[in-house]
C-alpha cells in the first residue's frame, strides 16, 4: 500500500477504536515489511500531522463544503483531512499531487457525486488557500485560539484561567512543534562523549541536550530507531529530556531498593539502574504486561540486572503486594499527559475536564498507598507529564494534608546548575514546552519522618 493510503486507513481505524496511534502505525509497518524508510516516515508524518492540526482542518472543509460537514462521511472526511494537511504544512508535496490522490482515494470507496465534491473542495482550497478565515479573536479568544491552534475548546480555556492569554497562545504553539528525536546514554557501556563520536562515526549528527546530563538529541533521524548505530548494542534508549530529569531528581544510590510505580516500559526504571551502577534492587510495577515485556527486552539490550518487572495495579493495597520497605520510591502517576501533546497529538482529542478530575483522585490514591511502604527518611517522588494544576500542585498539597508524616522538598535549596531553570518559584520541578522547549513535566519530592 501506498503512504496515503495507510494514513488513511490508520485514521480510520482511530475513528472506530481508539488504540495509541503508534500501536496502529507499528501493526500497520509489520504487514507492510517492504515500505521503505521514507513512505514509514511519510505515512508517520501524515498522521501525525492531521492529529496535530485537525480541529483547524475540519474548520477549513466546514468553510469550503457547499453541504453540512456533519453529513461528509468519516472516510471522506479522513481523505480530506489528509489533502488539506499536504496542501497547508508539507511544501514539498505539490498541491496538484496532493488533490489527485486524494480523488483517486475517494473514487475507490464512494460514487461519481461524491468524487465531484471533493474534487471540488480542494481545488477551491488551493485558489483560496490565502484567504483563510479564522474566528474573531476579539470577539471570543478562547474560540479563536482553538481553532487557530487546533487544541479542544475547554483546554484552551482552561490554560487561558491558569496561566493567561500571552503563555497560553505561546504553549499552543509550542505543542504544535514536531519533536525532536531524544535517547539517554547507556552509562554502563559509554560515555555521552564516546557515544558521540561514534553516532558521528556512523553520519549522525548528535548534539548535547541542554538539562539532562546523559541526554543527546538526534536530528534528522528517518528510519526506525532500533537500525540506529549503536542501539541493538545497548549504548543508549529512547527517552524524553524531562523523562531523564525525574531520575536524576530522585538520585537513587547503589545497593538501594527502589520501587517504581506505574513503570511502563521502564525508561525511568534502566535510567535508575544506571545510576545505581546496576547494583541494588528495583522493582518496577504496572498493569500492563505487554509494557513490561519491553521493559525485560530494553533491560537485556542495554545489559541491567537490577530490575524486577512485576504486573500489578498500583492503586490497590500495596502494603498487601509487597511485604518490605523501600529506600526510595518512584511514582510515575497516570496523567492526562497534557504536557507531551507534541510527541502525543492524539490525545488532545481523547481527554475532557472529567478525565482530569478522575486521575488526580487515583493519583492521591497511589501516592497515599506508596506512604506505608517508604522507609524513615526514605524519599517519593510524585511526577506527571501533564500540565493541569488539579494533577500537580493540588494532588501534591492534598497529599501533604492527608499525611503529616509526609515532608514535602523545596527543591530551591542546593539545586544542580544545570537544573535551576526548572525549579519554579514553589519550590516544584516545572518544564514547560513554551518556556524551557522540552516536555511538559511536573514534579514534587517528599520525604518521610520518624526514625
Amino acid at each position: 500500500m501506498q503512504p496515503r493510503n495507510l494514513a488513511l486507513k490508520v485514521l480510520n481505524n482511530l475513528d472506530l477504536h481508539f488504540v495509541p496511534p503508534e500501536n496502529y502505525l507499528a501493526e500497520t509497518f509489520q504487514r507492510n515489511i517492504r515500505l521503505s524508510a521514507r513512505d514509514r516516515a511519510f505515512t508517520v508524518h501524515l498522521v501525525q500531522g492531521v492529529l496535530r492540526w485537525r480541529l483547524r482542518l475540519d474548520w477549513i472543509i466546514e468553510k469550503t463544503a457547499r453541504f453540512p460537514f456533519r453529513k461528509i462521511d468519516v472516510s471522506v472526511l479522513n481523505i480530506l483531512r489528509l489533502a488539506l494537511y499536504q496542501i497547508f504544512f508539507m511544501d514539498r508535496v505539490p498541491e496538484s499531487a496532493a488533490v489527485n490522490e486524494a480523488v483517486n482515494q475517494v473514487r475507490n470507496i464512494a460514487g461519481s457525486h461524491v468524487v465531484r465534491s471533493v474534487n471540488g473542495i480542494l481545488r477551491r482550497v488551493c485558489r483560496e488557500k490565502e484567504q483563510v478565515v479564522f474566528p474573531p479573536r476579539e470577539k471570543d479568544l478562547a474560540h479563536y485560539l482553538s481553532v487557530c491552534h487546533s487544541f479542544p475548546e475547554w483546554l484552551v480555556e482552561k490554560w487561558l484561567r491558569e496561566m493567561g492569554p500571552g503563555d497560553t497562545e505561546r504553549l499552543l504553539e509550542a505543542s504544535n512543534r514536531i519533536p525532536r528525536l531524544v535517547v539517554r546514554t547507556n552509562t554502563l557501556k559509554i560515555s555521552r562523549h564516546d557515544l558521540i563520536l561514534h553516532l558521528e562515526g556512523k553520519g549522525l549528527s548528535p548534539r548535547r541536550t541542554h538539562y539532562a546530563p546523559e541526554g543527546l538529541i538526534l536530528e534528522g533521524v528517518r528510519g526506525p530507531v532500533d537500525e540506529l548505530p549503536g542501539f541493538q548494542a545497548g549504548l543508549f534508549q529512547v527517552q524524553g529530556e524531562m523523562a531523564q530529569v525525574c531520575s536524576r531528581l530522585l538520585s537513587p544510590k547503589p545497593g538501594e531498593k527502589i520501587l517504581d510505580l506505574c513503570s511502563g516500559v521502564g525508561g525511568k526504571s534502566t535510567h535508575m539502574a544506571q545510576m545505581m551502577e546496576d547494583r541494588g534492587r528495583i522493582l518496577a510495577l504496572d498493569r500492563s504486561p505487554d509494557k513490561l515485556i519491553k521493559l525485560s527486552e530494553s533491560s537485556r539490550r542495554l545489559g541491567i540486572h537490577a530490575i524486577e518487572p512485576l504486573v500489578g495495579d498500583a492503586s490497590r493495597n500495596l502494603a498487601e503486594m509487597f511485604r518490605m520497605d523501600f529506600d526510595r520510591i518512584m511514582v510515575d502517576g497516570p496523567c492526562s499527559a497534557l504536557g507531551i501533546i507534541s510527541r502525543h497529538p492524539d490525545v488532545k482529542w481523547n481527554r475532557d475536564e472529567t478525565d482530569i478530575l478522575r486521575l488526580s483522585s487515583l493519583q492521591r490514591k497511589i501516592l497515599s498507598g506508596a506512604v506505608p511502604l517508604l522507609k524513615p527518611g526514605g524519599r517519593m517522588l510524585y511526577v506527571t507529564c501533564t500540565l493541569s494544576r488539579a494533577e500537580n500542585e493540588k494532588v501534591a498539597e492534598g497529599f501533604l494534608r492527608d499525611h503529616r508524616e509526609m515532608k514535602w522538598i523545596d527543591l530551591r535549596p542546593d539545586t544542580p546548575e544545570w537544573f535551576s531553570e526548572l525549579v519554579d518559584d514553589s519550590g516544584f520541578f516545572k518544564s514547560l514546552p513554551h518556556v524551557h522547549g522540552t516536555e511538559g513535566f511536573f514534579g514534587a519530592l517528599f520525604e518521610k519522618q520518624g526514625n
